[in-house]
């Protein structure tokens, strides 16, 4: 039976309340504890908006965070994913990209971390996406694989997703890593930022992402109708990668437009996608049993 137009987007609505209000019993760390380098007096508190069909939109932050999703012990596989949500680096979606995401992988014994960034693109912003922004994202895979060990988790099993800006960021820090500095008096400064692996979904800025043979394997995916700078741009990305013998799997659904992410919307096969990036994380041999 076919849902009523006015009784759909309550439904939608609901379900994005209600993984919200799931992500509310989560820890939330904080990337920085005595400040992020850059944000030194923006005291601004952080904005929360309410889309038409009950999306978390965050904007404002100046205190990254990751928002924590463990696997249940018995089904945990000892890897993990850093999920960077989109939103044109000028806000943050937080539950297709984000909460629904990082259930998804919990659900089926994969660890997952939600980064909250800072927006290079909102008004008036003195941030810029390859500074405060990657280095957030370099903080949280650094602050995860300090981790490990008390998260039973693998590093070399610890990747990165990202979606739209956020698949930017994942491209990013795929392309910027190092292992981390041994004399750094922060504990955590000493851990690498090295993805094992990156799932870019609907990435923006395709253009910049040039592989070299030392990038971590890709899974990439997006929609047919997205705008050509991804739907096309994606395809030239994985012959990049082909190229630098890097392995990579790509998925453009027919159909599909930008922002699909994890929706109680989504039909067809793109509702799929997140099975095929399971099969693909098997294929490559990033899941398995979980760490002694």
């Amino acid at each position: 039976m076919k849902l009523s137009r006015s009784i759909a987007p309550l439904l939608v609505a609901l379900a994005c309340f209600a993984s919200a209000a799931f992500a509310a019993d989560h820890p939330v760390i904080p990337l920085w504890p005595d400040g992020a380098p850059g944000s030194a007096g923006k005291t601004a508190p952080e904005k929360i908006r309410i889309g038409d069909a009950g999306d978390h939109i965050v904007s404002s932050v100046h205190q990254p965070t990751l928002t924590v999703y463990l696997p249940e012990k018995s089904t945990a596989t000892g890897a993990g994913v850093l999920v960077i949500p989109g939103g044109g680096h000028r806000e943050i979606w937080m539950d297709h990209e984000g909460y629904n995401v990082a259930q998804w992988l919990a659900d089926h014994g994969i660890a997952a971390f939600i980064l909250k960034y800072r927006l290079a693109r909102e008004p008036s912003s003195t941030y810029r996406v390859e500074v405060e922004s990657l280095q957030d994202t370099q903080r949280a895979l650094r602050l995860i694989h300090s981790r490990t060990a008390a998260w039973s988790l693998d590093p070399a099993r610890v990747g990165v997703i990202g979606f739209s800006a956020g698949g930017e960021l994942a491209a990013l820090v795929s392309l910027r890593h190092d292992a981390g500095r041994a004399d750094a008096a922060d504990p955590v400064e000493r851990a690498s930022c090295r993805p094992a692996f990156q799932a870019l979904i609907y990435p923006g800025n395709s253009a910049a992402i040039v592989p070299t043979k030392n990038s971590p394997p890709a899974f990439l995916a997006c929609g047919s109708d997205d705008r050509a700078d991804i739907s096309e741009g994606l395809a030239k990305v994985y012959l990049l990668f082909k190229q630098a013998g890097v392995p990579a799997e790509i998925h453009i659904y027919a159909g599909v437009s930008h922002g699909f992410g994890i929706r109680p919307t989504n039909t067809g096969a793109v509702a799929t996608w997140p099975d095929r990036f399971r099969e693909w994380l098997v294929q490559e041999k990033f899941l398995g049993s979980k760490p002694k």
